[in-house]
């Protein structure tokens, strides 16, 4: 499947796994980029050392292309850069802060930059901002989202329109037929979280990977938009947040009710009552626990058979 997104990062499918806090460690990068994607180390769960160690298993455990992803409110984001261009990463997804901050030192050093954008406002600015590539990612997506509430059906095609620099689909695709319409609708790739979530290799607590693939249609929410607006499971803690609401809280009582590590608390630890659980609406379609390797092969099979029977 040669495209411009295959060729802009040197893989074979231009399918992308995103880089999500505790779930994408190296052993699911280096899994997906060996089954012919592009595999996303995430940086945002991760201290510096945590994700040096990771970067370098990285590139023991592949010889393939494999990037890192960074959302740029990181606390310690010098630091991190520094580490990426030190080990000579060459693919850099950077989300959540203006995509000029760091596109022009990335290049500087040769790295491929793409960001992830949730509008068309958002987009252009990237691609002013020199970056390679785009990622368009509608409100199904799981974990933190635009504001906009724009579905990836909607966004796509607005994006593409508009601009010159490849776009690659996120938010509710985790199939060959998804994989298909995303690309129909003008997507020159595709990235894929909550499909891999559920893989052998995500470092998510096997508690968090069970409950995803037992996810029904209605059981996510997008909530906590005075914060940063993140689409959840619903659990306890997401029951007590809407009970919250009814009492019109405040900021710093949103903030307080969060508290700290709660991502962590669910989706590393495992804990599915009191932490905070990260999926797409797309996990209604998820049904089993496979191989990373598994999945992009079935995802290429479903995309190749039904895009055949359409030409027919």
């Amino acid at each position: 499947m040669k495209n411009n997104i295959t060729t802009l990062f040197g893989i074979k499918y231009p399918i992308i796994q995103g880089g999500m806090v505790w779930n994408s460690g190296w052993k699911l990068a280096s899994a997906v980029s060996n089954a012919g994607g592009l595999g996303l180390i995430g940086a945002g769960s991760m201290y510096p050392d945590v994700l040096l160690e990771h970067i370098q298993k990285c590139k023991e455990a592949t010889q393939k292309p494999f990037g890192v992803n960074v959302p740029m409110l990181y606390p310690n984001i010098e630091e991190i850069m520094q580490i990426i261009v030190d080990e000579g990463v060459k693919i850099v997804f950077t989300s959540a802060g203006n995509p000029k901050t760091w596109t022009s030192f990335l290049k500087t050093q040769g790295i491929t930059v793409v960001h992830v954008v949730s509008s068309v406002k958002f987009a252009l600015k990237s691609e002013l901002a020199g970056v390679d590539a785009v990622v368009a990612e509608g409100f199904e997506a799981g974990g933190h989202n635009g504001r906009e509430e724009t579905t990836t059906f909607t966004l796509i095609p607005m994006v593409k329109e508009k601009l010159k620099i490849p776009v690659i689909a996120a938010g509710g695709i985790a199939n060959g037929k998804g994989m298909l319409a995303a690309m129909v609708l003008g997507a020159d790739g595709v990235q894929m979280g909550s499909r891999f979530v559920a893989s052998e290799e995500s470092s998510s607590h096997i508690n968090f990977k069970q409950k995803v693939v037992s996810v029904e249609d209605g059981d996510t929410h997008l909530t906590l938009k005075e914060l940063a607006p993140v689409r959840l499971i619903k659990n306890k803690f997401y029951n007590e947040l809407q009970d919250l609401y009814q009492k019109n809280p405040t900021v710093e009582q949103l903030k307080e009710k969060l508290g700290r590590a709660r991502a962590k608390k669910g989706m590393f630890e495992g804990d599915l009552e009191d932490g905070e659980l990260e999926i797409g609406q797309v996990a209604g379609l998820i049904h089993e626990i496979k191989p990373a390797g598994e999945i992009i092969k079935e995802i290429i099979a479903e995309y190749n058979t039904v895009k055949n029977s359409l030409c027919v």
